[in-house]
């Protein structure tokens, strides 16, 4: 059985699109990050880190996938904790760089293969107005660096270099390929084990 270690909508209709069966079981894990050490680390160490607690009480037989998305501005950005910080997030990138890192994590008993998916993308000029009527909508408040580029955020984005499904929280296409490493079959396409 694959196991979905996320509640997130956006990653499981990702993989549903992959044509995988799985169900769904959050972790319940700190996911504090370390800010004296660098952030693709951290990121990977939480992906680990969710899919060993999922582990710890599923079949040896099950694939766990479990995932970890932040924003990299200056400092690691993860889901605002109010209005004001979604505001101060979204100041922050307004015309700015920022990278888009996600870690991914599949395990199957003991065995456990990671990476850490980098994007690079650009924000426009952002008024204060459009920062509020983005914030009324609700859709920054459960995201990492409080945006969703799959939403209404899209109009922000000038620019991304790298891979647009990581940063909406699951890149798609080293899924693939990592989840056919265990033996799943992906679209089609039977896996190596």
């Amino acid at each position: 059985m694959m196991i979905l270690a996320s509640a997130s909508p956006r990653r499981q209709e990702l993989l549903r699109g992959l044509g995988v069966d799985f169900t769904v079981c959050t972790a319940d894990i700190d996911e504090h990050m370390d800010a004296s050490l660098p952030p693709e680390r951290e990121v990977e160490r939480v992906a680990r880190a969710k899919a060993a607690a999922i582990a710890a009480t599923a079949s040896p037989e099950d694939i766990i996938l479990a995932a970890d998305t932040i924003v990299v501005c200056g400092e690691v950005l993860g889901k605002p904790k109010s209005e004001a910080d979604a505001a101060r997030m979204l100041r922050m990138l307004s015309g700015r760089w920022h990278e888009v890192m996600t870690g991914l994590c599949v395990r199957r008993g003991a065995r456990v293969e990671s990476l850490v998916s980098r994007s690079r993308l650009r924000f426009r000029t952002l008024s204060d107005r459009e920062i509020a009527a983005y914030i009324a909508t609700g859709e920054p408040m459960d995201k990492a660096g409080a945006y969703g580029i799959q939403g209404r955020a899209g109009a922000f984005c000038e620019r991304l270099e790298g891979d647009y499904f990581s940063v909406m929280g699951l890149p798609v296409c080293s899924l693939a390929v990592l989840l056919r490493r265990f033996g799943v079959t992906v679209l089609g396409e039977s896996g190596e084990e």
